[in-house]
């Protein structure tokens, strides 16, 4: 876990790393425009982390299919930290436009692709949460669980998987909808609240 908590160190420190400390006003003004996208992947990355964290402090579970598990989301975290950071720098580029500095807009069908990569990770992340949980369900008896911890259990795999789903469905979307329709690919992914909610 410690080794864990190390990757996603990382993992933040990637989302900054490539900036050099500003040597002047316009400098730090230009820094400071990339805040909003660095707090959404920062705040994104935290949820992984803390959902990590809460599985370990709830399973006293350290076999190797946990920590193969384990290896498999420290491996998409650090792998989609800069394909997360660009979707955001672009989302808020277009929100909140910027004068001469401001990333290339992208084009329809790099905005289908970005997506799809994006989704896949996304999916990845919540794909492996499901399977430890289920994991965790599947040793209840020698885990001694509680009949409301075995209830938790199998509600977080639930939960999981509709966030998995919802990946699934940004990026069928972004695979076959019209280009002229990509920006609905990304545009999914506000379902999850109505989704979880449901």
């Amino acid at each position: 876990e410690g080794a864990a908590e190390g990757v996603f160190a990382v993992a933040l420190t990637l989302l900054v790393v490539s900036l050099e400390g500003p040597r002047s006003f316009n400098e730090l003004m230009h820094t400071m425009r990339g805040f909003p996208a660095f707090a959404v992947c920062f705040g994104m990355l935290f949820q992984v982390w803390w959902r990590h964290y809460k599985f370990f402090r709830a399973y006293d579970l350290e076999d190797s299919y946990v920590i193969v598990l384990t290896g498999c989301l420290l491996f998409v975290v650090m792998f989609y930290v800069y394909p997360l950071k660009f979707m955001f720098d672009s989302l808020f580029a277009g929100l909140l436009p910027r004068r001469g500095d401001a990333p290339h807009p992208m084009q329809a069908y790099q905005l289908a692709n970005a997506s799809a990569i994006y989704a896949v990770g996304f999916m990845a992340v919540f794909v492996v949460f499901a399977l430890l949980y289920h994991h965790a369900w599947r040793c209840r008896a020698a885990l001694e669980l509680s009949e409301l911890d075995v209830f938790e259990a199998r509600s977080a795999i639930g939960h999981h998987l509709v966030s998995a789903s919802v990946g699934l469905l940004s990026l069928i979307l972004a695979l076959t909808l019209p280009i002229r329709l990509s920006p609905l690919a990304p545009t999914a992914f506000s379902l999850l609240g109505p989704f979880h909610w449901a």
